[in-house]
């Protein structure tokens, strides 16, 4: 048997060895690697479907910051505008009033406190999320935002318990995993900044 295996050793023709793929070392900041464009969400088409749906929510944000802001006329009216002196609160949380949380959150409805972490919530998360900056904050602020609308709610009319908050809120953590902010976004360059180095947790 050895024989035979030896001969065969000998007589096998040669085949080259394949190249190791190349890769490019990504830089490390306070023992993290920070994700390259192309090792970030995946490779090829992936990492672009995970930058739209990162720009797509942000633009979610941005654009209710906004109309509640000055009141477009979509959702909200210009009267009730938050620069014309409406509460961007009111609307939503008043009518959670026949709701099983509905108790808790009419008493939070127009109360200014509420109002600017509310308005200050949509600005943050919606300018992050389409810069690709703070993707750990911002999705870990909107999931809590989101649920919180969520449960505001209860109980849901059209699913059990499944709505496009808790849809956007997976999908909000799945951004943060894959490092989303580094296609079309300013991840990289924001995650090699000295603040970002000292506090990783602000990737």
């Amino acid at each position: 048997m050895a024989t035979i295996e030896g001969r065969n050793q000998r007589h096998r023709p040669h085949t080259a060895t394949p190249p190791a793929e190349a890769t490019v070392p990504a830089p490390r900041t306070n023992g993290e690697t920070i994700p390259t464009t192309a090792g970030a969400a995946g490779a090829g088409p992936a990492r672009y479907a995970w930058a739209a749906a990162r720009i797509a929510i942000g633009w979610v944000f941005l654009w209710a910051f906004l109309d509640k802001l000055v009141g477009f006329g979509f959702a909200t009216p210009a009267a009730k505008a938050w620069i014309n002196g409406g509460s961007p609160t009111t609307g939503f949380l008043k009518g959670t009033a026949d709701h099983t949380l509905g108790g808790l959150f009419t008493t939070l409805a127009g109360q200014p406190w509420v109002d600017w972490l509310f308005m200050t919530g949509l600005l943050g998360i919606g300018t992050a999320l389409t810069l690709g900056v703070g993707m750990r904050i911002a999705a870990a602020t909107g999931t809590l935002l989101l649920l919180m609308m969520w449960a505001a709610e209860l109980p849901l009319t059209t699913n059990p318990f499944m709505d496009e908050h808790i849809v956007y809120a997976i999908v909000l953590t799945g951004l943060a995993f894959t490092g989303a902010g580094t296609t079309l976004g300013l991840g990289t360059q924001w995650a090699a900044t000295p603040l970002v180095r000292r506090f990783p947790i602000l990737k």
